[in-house]
């Protein structure tokens, strides 16, 4: 991926409007990921770096679950950050700041708890994107985060395979890939979960995906003609108008400089 298509990422995120009554799955997957981020073992006053908040869905979270200290909460998009900032208000402890999540970072390590939910996947390279976020943890940090893996959207591809077409939704990094993420200097480990979000029909998948910003085509993709789309829509109406997420949440400790 390159700057000019991360800009367009970036874009359709930050014009998604209707992102929060969508974004049903990001809630949940957020609410879960502060859980258990407020079951670590962080000092009192943790030093906290946020990327990809979003509207705020793990920042109000992290809030409602007990978890102070100093936050530098960031995202990509200046208007994702802008209703952050205005869904859970700023604070002494509190700053916001635009920021590019995977090549943006902090060298040194500064922080006990680098966390993200539902960014990473958008990322070049999730390897070295979390090679960078570690080296922003302090020894003995942490980062957690969740991801999208393979599985997501399996049911939309399966309808364009079932046609002879290849579906343009992004294709997110298998588990075994992401289970073979460099190592070097921290103990961490994965779980996959799936998660299943039901629509009345095909449209309203389509409309769901714009609204949370996530309809961005996988690069140089050919857009499907309209006879193609309709056989594609009623193949996917024929499955039960359902989609998988595949949600891979992780959990590193950075265990030596």
């Amino acid at each position: 991926m390159n700057a000019v298509e991360r800009d367009r990422i970036g874009a359709a995120f930050g014009s998604a409007r209707d992102y929060d009554r969508h974004a049903r799955v990001q809630h949940d997957v957020a609410s879960e990921l502060a859980a258990r981020i407020a079951a670590l073992d962080l000092p009192d006053s943790p030093r906290i770096l946020e990327i990809g908040c979003g509207t705020g869905f793990l920042t109000q979270a992290l809030i409602d679950a007990g978890v102070g200290g100093e936050w530098l909460v960031t995202d990509i998009a200046p208007a994702m950050v802008e209703r952050c900032k205005a869904r859970v208000g700023e604070s002494a402890g509190r700053r916001f700041a635009v920021m590019d999540g995977e090549y943006g970072l902090p060298e040194m390590g500064e922080f006990d708890l680098v966390c993200s939910s539902l960014a990473m996947q958008w990322f070049d390279d999730q390897d070295m994107g979390l090679a960078r976020m570690l080296r922003s943890v302090k020894v003995g940090g942490h980062c957690m985060f969740a991801t999208l893996g393979a599985g997501t959207f399996a049911e939309w591809r399966d309808a364009h395979e079932a046609e002879g077409l290849e579906a343009g939704t992004r294709r997110f990094a298998p588990l075994s890939e992401l289970e073979n993420m460099q190592t070097d200097g921290r103990v961490g480990d994965l779980v996959s979960q799936h998660r299943v979000e039901r629509h009345d029909d095909a449209l309203g998948f389509l409309r769901s995906l714009r609204a949370i910003g996530a309809g961005t085509p996988q690069p140089a993709h050919r857009p499907l003609g309209p006879a193609e789309m309709r056989r594609v829509m009623g193949r996917f109406e024929e499955q039960g108008s359902a989609v998988t997420y595949e949600v891979v949440i992780g959990h590193f400790r950075r265990s030596a400089p």
